[in-house]
């Protein structure tokens, strides 16, 4: 009985912990930002810290921090993010703004992870009394796969929106017309929450 028990705990605690986590979608347009930036007439607006649960823990295990931005060509010419405008930290340092499909790749959760429930399919479950076991029922052949495919199914659908939204909000080349805003979703490899400015060539 006591053995059953720690089982059990084992399973609850472990489902508790180790469950796929969803993905709360960003939606950049909809951020309300507090970092702001203006540079020869082209205004960023920023924020960090957008993800939680499995995704968060993914940033900090990466080294990586996906950033909102929001950037408003008020100039008098169109320019292009990426070769005309630039994202550089406040010393004027140039950030390497990663690839949003690599970016994703990093930051996404395995759903192949998920099959180590797996390893509960044979667990049976005994009735005892009076000491002598009376019978067994394989709660395994449920449990195992039920948790594996629940988990694997649930990150996979997350993945996919947060795909969805990275590739929406590519702003890596776009073009900025003159008096347009235009918003995405960066990657970028810092470890530290720093102040980010525009650098305009």
């Amino acid at each position: 009985m006591k053995i059953i028990k720690i089982t059990l705990l084992f399973i609850v605690i472990s489902t508790l912990t180790s469950c796929a986590s969803g993905y709360r979608m960003i939606e950049p347009k909809s951020i309300n930002y507090v970092s702001t930036k203006e540079t020869n007439n082209v205004k960023l607006e920023y924020k960090y810290d957008l993800l939680d649960k499995k995704y968060a823990k993914k940033e900090l295990k990466k080294g990586i921090k996906l950033v909102a931005i929001k950037i408003t060509n008020n100039s008098e010419k169109d320019l292009t993010f990426g070769r005309d405008v630039k994202l550089t930290y406040e010393n004027g340092t140039e950030i390497f703004v990663m690839d949003n499909t690599k970016a994703f790749t990093s930051l996404k959760q395995s759903p192949a992870s998920y099959l180590w429930y797996l390893l509960l399919t044979p667990l049976n479950l005994q009735t005892i009394e009076n000491g002598v076991p009376t019978s067994s029922t394989p709660i395994g052949l449920a449990i195992g796969p039920g948790l594996a495919g629940v988990n694997m199914i649930a990150a996979g659908s997350a993945n996919k929106k947060f795909k969805t939204e990275m590739l929406e909000y590519n702003i890596n080349g776009t073009l900025l017309k003159k008096g347009e805003t235009k918003y995405g979703l960066i990657g970028i490899r810092a470890d530290s929450f720093d102040s980010l400015k525009l650098k305009i060539e």
